[in-house]
């Protein structure tokens, strides 16, 4: 058997993402699966290193993961010729300087999105990491969540004719922390100093969602909003929101395609899941959610007469079908990790570059200067 054994330095990985999705979900996964079989005699075997700042942090979650090696040294991580891969999960604001420590090192760069604060630096990042000649990802993970799947085999079979529009609802209520003990989101994620805000954090995931279902985004407006003005932090502290907690954008796409996304942590949920894409077509419709998708044909479609003066004889909830599972699906975290692990050590194709994730930092920036002017913004093309 042969075993390819990948080391990877994984930077920041005690937040909350960082833990879940990424360490236990993903990369943990991976090795109790016993790794990734690329044939009956050679698989891929991850040996993931720990760093942080805080020692008890990751000896705590050292511990609990099973993990063997943690230091709060990245420099000295680096210096390892072991550890190939560069994972980075830190903030925003922090993730060009260990990605650019890392470029130096000769490590291949994985990180989360947003790849950086401005799409000038995250440009410069993606150019310096290709000019290095290594290997390099964005974390992209709804493109692999089951209903965008779905989704995906709708459009590929021709079910929806022309698609004409697509609209998406996310978000759910973060309470403020006063009565609760434990936060659902941490405090920075509502402070523009620390790079917060949901236009940050969300735009990027709508940018590749869009552009890889539906079309290339041409412009767009964006009105942003502080609905909360308050929140307490993770010691019970009150503090004041500076950054935008909902976002109400609208892209127009190359090919006529019209993309409304509403994303706000003020909403509480009256529908399927905490994000439902609907995708409307001469042929058809589909509202896909985080796992499953249902959709509506032309020939099952209702036809519809507006009279408010009596109940609805109609019960539009029926008219619905369930797009059946055909496929296992698997963390989308998870998936994309082997799908890089593969890129690296098979070379095999992997489109989702930091190159890519500059567009979704550029979507993001150009949704807050929209905001700030009160006007459609073009998009030019990077990359």
């Amino acid at each position: 058997m042969t075993t390819h054994k990948v080391g990877i330095i994984m930077n920041g990985v005690t937040g909350r993402m960082g833990t879940n999705q990424h360490l236990l979900r993903s990369i943990k996964a991976i090795i109790d699966q016993g790794g990734i079989k690329l044939s009956d005699s050679e698989v891929i075997m991850p040996d993931p290193i720990l760093v942080g700042r805080s020692e008890t942090k990751l000896a705590a979650l050292a511990k609990r993961s099973g993990i063997t090696r943690y230091s709060t040294d990245l420099d000295a991580a680096l210096a390892d010729a072991k550890n190939t891969v560069y994972f980075d999960a830190t903030l925003t604001g922090q993730r060009p300087n260990g990605v650019r420590k890392a470029i130096a090192a000769g490590k291949h760069i994985y990180c989360e999105k947003p790849t950086a604060t401005t799409s000038a630096e995250a440009v410069a990042l993606a150019e310096e990491v290709t000019a290095a000649g290594l290997k390099n990802g964005v974390v992209q993970d709804k493109l692999w969540l089951p209903g965008l799947q779905k989704l995906q085999y709708l459009i590929d079979t021709g079910f929806f004719g022309e698609i004409l529009s697509v609209r998406g609802e996310f978000g759910y209520w973060v309470f403020t922390g006063e009565h609760e003990k434990v936060l659902q989101r941490p405090s920075w994620n509502y402070r523009k100093e620390d790079d917060g805000g949901i236009i940050v954090d969300m735009i990027c995931h709508w940018q590749y969602v869009i552009q890889n279902l539906f079309g290339d985004i041409k412009s767009l407006t964006c009105l942003g909003a502080t609905h909360i003005p308050e929140r307490r932090d993770e010691a019970g502290i009150p503090y004041k929101c500076t950054a935008d907690d909902s976002a109400y954008a609208t892209f127009e796409l190359t090919n006529g395609v019209i993309c409304h996304f509403n994303s706000s942590w003020c909403v509480r949920v009256d529908r399927d899941d905490l994000l439902t894409l609907q995708v409307d077509g001469t042929n058809g419709s589909a509202v896909a959610g985080l796992r499953d998708c249902k959709a509506q044909s032309n020939a099952a479609t209702p036809r519809c007469v507006w009279n408010p003066d009596i109940d609805s004889p109609i019960d539009f909830a029926e008219g619905w079908t369930g797009v059946p599972t055909n496929d296992v699906f698997d963390n989308a975290f998870k998936v994309q990790w082997e799908l890089f692990l593969r890129h690296v050590v098979k070379n095999e194709p992997f489109r989702w570059t930091l190159m890519e994730g500059a567009k979704g930092v550029q979507l993001a920036e150009l949704s807050l200067q929209s905001w700030a002017e009160r006007k459609w913004v073009d998009v030019p093309a990077i990359g």
